[in-house]
Formats: structure tokens, sequence, C-alpha cells
């Protein structure tokens, strides 16, 4: 027999995807950078590797980025286009003391020839890594001919190394010249840089030395949107404004609705249009029935420390949301949901969703 037909597909139904908890994506910051594979690119000496030095130490602090909250952790800054001395002058300059969850190095392997490997190492000894800094891209690429499938390649390389972790990795990279009327075509390298990533930002200046940028952020997790940043005296970029009128509803926000709306009744049954309208009912949190399903399905771990047990199931062909709380049900006693994480899934480990279903 082929060995081929040994390797069937293996396959989710859409209701069966559609029905399961599973564990929304981290976030290193907050709504802004996740747990993947992410570029920063912008023009020469316009202040990529500040802003990544100040990233790497405000997320080892677990300070906030740009009021946008951080999980804080180990965090690595592969720095391969500076000496150690301008490092430690830059350190001086931007903070008054970092963190020994920092680390700094000036030299690594390429990429297939060494860098997985001494990464995996790294986090072996630092397993509350979070945040992986390249800079740049092309210092821990091999040599050969810039094509589409050498980008993807290449970047698919550490987009299973940050997946495979669950940390999150960000390429310092350039822009080229030319103008563009869409400024993430001028990311240097074929459109498989940004196919492969999951999110990609730009820096770029109002003026050369006018200390103003724009940052432009787009990716699978995140919304667009556009910071408008000023550089400091002390080479930090810091927040001017940012184009997100609203927040994102946050899947911690839905726990808390949920809590409340529990703590006068001991069980609801009913639709997601039903439950929408009962704890949004002015739409003030922009709650749809379409968006509640999913934010209860990837917050049922949490609900359940707060005492509540939640179900998504069907009855008579329609979606069904169950809500228990804890006095009604012994949560301790009832079959744990495990949420599924979709990093995992996305990896090949469907065989977790499919059974589910069965």
């Amino acid at each position: 027999m082929n060995n081929k037909m040994n390797h069937p597909l293996i396959t989710v139904d859409g209701r069966t995807l559609m029905d399961r908890p599973l564990e929304p994506p981290n976030f290193v910051v907050d709504t802004l950078i996740s747990q993947g594979l992410h570029i920063l690119a912008g023009s020469p000496k316009v202040g990529k590797s500040w802003l990544a030095l100040w990233l790497v130490v405000t997320v080892a602090k677990g300070e906030a980025v740009w009021n946008m909250s951080t999980r804080q952790g180990t965090t690595l800054y592969l720095c391969l286009e500076d000496s150690v001395l301008r490092i430690q002058n830059r350190l001086f300059e931007i903070t008054e003391d970092a963190p020994d969850s920092v680390h700094f190095c000036t030299e690594c392997a390429l990429i297939g020839q060494g860098l997985e490997e001494q990464v995996d190492a790294f986090i072996a000894a630092h397993p509350d890594t979070v945040l992986v800094i390249i800079n740049t891209l092309q210092m821990v690429r091999p040599i050969h001919d810039a094509t589409y499938a050498n980008d993807y390649r290449d970047l698919s390389v550490l987009k299973r190394l940050a997946d495979k972790h669950g940390i999150a990795i960000l390429l310092i990279h350039h822009l080229r010249k030319e103008k563009a009327e869409d400024v993430f075509h001028r990311i240097s390298g074929t459109t498989a840089i940004s196919g492969a990533v999951d999110s990609s930002f730009t820096l770029v200046e109002e003026k050369r030395g006018s200390g103003r940028a724009r940052l432009t952020c787009v990716g699978r997790d995140i919304e667009y949107r556009e910071l408008e940043l000023r550089r400091s005296e002390e080479n930090v970029w810091e927040l001017g404004s940012d184009s997100r009128e609203e927040p994102v509803l946050r899947e911690d926000r839905i726990v808390v609705l949920l809590s409340a709306f529990m703590s006068t009744r001991t069980i609801f049954i009913g639709t997601p249009t039903e439950l929408s309208e009962k704890i949004d009912p002015d739409k003030s949190e922009g709650i749809t029935p379409k968006k509640i399903s999913r934010l209860i399905l990837q917050s049922v771990e949490a609900l359940r420390k707060n005492e509540i047990q939640a179900t998504v199931r069907r009855s008579n062909g329609k979606r069904v949301i169950e809500l228990r709380r804890a006095d009604s049900v012994d949560l301790e006693g009832a079959a744990e949901i495990v949420p599924i994480d979709p990093v995992e899934a996305l990896c090949g480990d469907l065989r977790a969703v499919s059974r589910c279903g069965e």
C-alpha cells in the first residue's frame, strides 16, 4: 500500500468545532502581540532597535506597553547587529534598572543550522520565556536566492518554533525605500514574509529626524490599528494616540457580566440571542449572539473558577447556552471540560477536537 495513504486527513466538522471550548490566544502585550510569529519593519535608523530593546525590558518587568498590560516573563533579545557595550549604553538610557529575566545575545546560529536548537535550550533553562526578539531577520537567514519559497520556508521554521513553545517571536526587518499605497507592501522581500507571520508592524517616521512615527499594525489575532508615537529624550517611543476608538471586548469581561447575571439565579438555558439581550440589553458592551457563543466557549475554565458551569449545545437543531451556578451543580464532581489549545490543533492535533463530537 502506498505510504501516503497511511496518513489520512484529520478533519473536524463545523458543528463540532463551533460547540467545543477553545482557549483564546495568549497575549504577551494585550491586544497587540500574541503568541506566534511577528515582524516589525522600518527604515534604517528609524528607531526599531530602540523600540525592540524597550519591549524586551518592559515585558520582563511586567510593565504596561502603551497602556496595554503585559504577560510578565523571561525575554530574550538576539541583538545581532549590536555590541555588548552599545546594549549597555542604551540600557542606561531607557531604564534605571534591568531585571535578570531579560537576556541579551550578540551571536547565534542560522535558521536550520542550529538556531532552533539554541532557542529550545534557552527555553528549557528558562521555561517562563514569553518573548524572543531577533534583530535582524536577515542576520539569521542562510544565504540563498530571495524567492517566495525560500522566504516562506525560513519563516515557517520560526513560526513552528513560536507555536511549539507558546511564545511570541518578533523579527526586526527593513522597509523598501520605494513608496507604496499600502505600507505593508514596502516590507523587504516577497509577500511570503507577510503571509507567514501572525502580525505585521511597520514603523514609519513622519519626517527623518522628527522623532514622530506611526506604528501600523495588522494581524490574524488583532484588529487593524495605527499608533502615533513620539520619541522621548531617553529614546523611548511613547504613545501619542491610538486609532482604536473602542476597547476590545476581552474574554474576562464576559466572565464579569455572566457572574453578575448568574448572581440572582441558579440556572439559565436559552439561545445566544436571548442571553445577549439579557446581559447587554442596550448593546453598550457590543455583545452579539455570534460573539457571545465564542466568548463563552473560550472562557469555560475562567467561568468554572467563578463557580459557573457553561455548556454550549444543540437542542432541536438550535444552539443553546446552559449556565449553572455552583449551588445548583457539583462542579467538583462534574465532568471536567478541558479547553483545547488552538495552536496545537492548527499544528495537526485535530484528533482531540474531532473526537469530542463522537
